[in-house]
C-alpha cells in the first residue's frame, strides 16, 4: 500500500466580520475585578479608569480577542 501526502499552503488572517472583544482585568492582589467582555475598547478602558478611581488600583491586564479565518493560499 502506498500513501501520498499533498501539502497545501494556508494563511491565517483577521476576520473582520467576527469583530474584536476587549477585556481588562485588575491585577491588584485579592481584587479579581474585570470589565467583562466589551465590544468597544473605550468601554473596557472607561471601566478601568472608574475602578482605579474608586480603589486606587493602577495595574491592569488588557486582552483583545479577534476572530481568524484560515484560507488556502
Amino acid at each position: 500500500m502506498r500513501t501520498t501526502f499533498r501539502y497545501v499552503e494556508h494563511a491565517i488572517r483577521h476576520a473582520p466580520e467576527g469583530g474584536v472583544t476587549w477585556e481588562l482585568f485588575c491585577t491588584a492582589v485579592d481584587c479579581g475585578a474585570d470589565s467583562g467582555p466589551q465590544e468597544e475598547q473605550e468601554t473596557a478602558q472607561d471601566w478601568a479608569l472608574r475602578h482605579s478611581g474608586r480603589t486606587g488600583h493602577e495595574l491592569f491586564r488588557r486582552l483583545a480577542s479577534d476572530h481568524a479565518r484560515v484560507t488556502r493560499t
